[in-house]
């Protein structure tokens, strides 16, 4: 299938030991030609083709396809696929680590991580999907500014005091200044009408004075929400990124952590997605690359096989042919525990021409019923 959008894999230490060539297998693989090897499991990592068989293995040849390319140049490797995680480069499970802590994949390098060696105290689990380690945010550096509004809990400037950030302010041109000024010209009119509307609110006995009332409200609202439709509608080239730049946010030195829906808000205009190319994490702006959607499809694909193919049949009948089928499914139930019993209760073994002799009979006895039997009106 090529490099695969996400899958489990596994990396095998009797073929590929540590000085050697890192490899990746997948999970069929690792059963059917790895079945005795030591493998240690890398979970996920995204767009990967299997490496089994290929120049990386000397005197191996995949079960399962072997004609393979000599290498896949697509995937990526880390020290994951020698045994060692975090930047402690340490096993995991750790035998001479003796404080618990919980492991978080960062979605980015899709390197695993100790919450103490974050250089920021994890969330509680259920409070954020989805980790950026810190050298991740170094190299997506636009992210500090989505990480004042998305981030759990929010970078902000209430916190820099407490957290020691660097607050980053982008300098402002003239045409900026200039629309801070227009900004500020609108919210004086805006807090004018304001009072206006107030004092148009106070009782009265006037029929004029609901008039104002009525006007004060509709000159209010019609002024202001044109403006901000014809800011995110109007201007094709609107970029979210640059109008969160252009205030105060925080960076700081450490993992950010993310909730479930932060990748639907990043921008994804011209500019930005040439951006996320060169930085080559386009993959950002995906939501179905999440580890949770791939568990949630995972539990879908696994819920179609624990269907019952006879209550599948079952839905796709009318209900005559509903009623017949269950009858023709009980006698087949009955009369083949009945056959079994008797090999069991004499303790002989069950041979396949035993089975084929039982389904010879079976049928043989429901033509037989068949054709007693009259369907039409004499």
């Amino acid at each position: 299938q090529g490099a695969v959008k996400r899958q489990a894999l596994y990396a095998c230490s009797t073929c590929t030991p540590p000085g050697g060539e890192p490899a990746g297998i997948c999970l069929a693989c690792s059963y059917e030609c790895h079945g005795t090897h030591r493998l240690f499991e890398l979970y996920t990592k995204r767009n990967f083709r299997c490496d089994c068989g290929n120049s990386k293995f000397k005197n191996l040849q995949c079960k399962l396809l072997p004609e393979k390319g000599k290498v896949n140049s697509g995937n990526k490797y880390n020290d994951n696929f020698y045994g060692l995680y975090c930047t402690c480069k340490r096993p995991y499970p750790d035998p001479e680590d003796e404080i618990p802590d919980e492991m978080i994949q960062c979605i980015v390098c899709e390197d695993w991580f100790h919450g103490r060696h974050l250089g920021a105290v994890p969330p509680e689990s259920g409070d954020f999907h989805e980790m950026v380690c810190q050298a991740c945010m170094n190299h997506c550096h636009f992210l500090w500014a989505y990480a004042s509004q998305l981030a759990v809990p929010a970078l902000t400037k209430v916190n820099s005091l407490e957290d020691e950030g660097i607050v980053l302010k982008v300098e402002e041109s003239e045409e900026q200044k200039k629309e801070i000024k227009k900004e500020s010209e609108v919210e004086h009119q805006e807090t004018k009408e304001e009072k206006q509307v107030e004092q148009f609110n106070e009782p009265s006995t006037s029929s004029g004075s609901d008039v104002l009332n009525i006007y004060g409200y509709c000159s209010k609202f019609l002024q202001k929400f044109p403006v901000e439709t014809a800011k995110t509608t109007s201007e094709s080239g609107f970029c979210k990124l640059k109008e969160l730049q252009s205030k105060e946010f925080l960076k700081k030195d450490t993992a950010t952590f993310w909730p479930s829906n932060w990748r639907s808000k990043l921008c994804t205009c011209e500019d930005c997605l040439k951006m996320y190319s060169e930085l080559e994490v386009q993959f950002l702006t995906d939501e179905c690359d999440t580890v949770l959607a791939y568990e949630n499809k995972g539990t879908s694909d696994q819920d179609t096989e624990r269907r019952d193919p006879l209550m599948d049949t079952l839905n796709s009948m009318n209900r005559v042919q509903q009623v017949e089928l269950i009858c023709e499914y009980n006698d087949l139930k009955t009369e083949l525990t009945d056959y079994l019993r008797r090999f069991a209760d004499e303790g002989t073994v069950v041979k396949r021409e035993d089975i084929q002799h039982f389904f010879e009979e079976f049928q043989s006895r429901k033509r037989r019923r068949t054709n007693r039997m009259q369907y039409y009106c004499s």
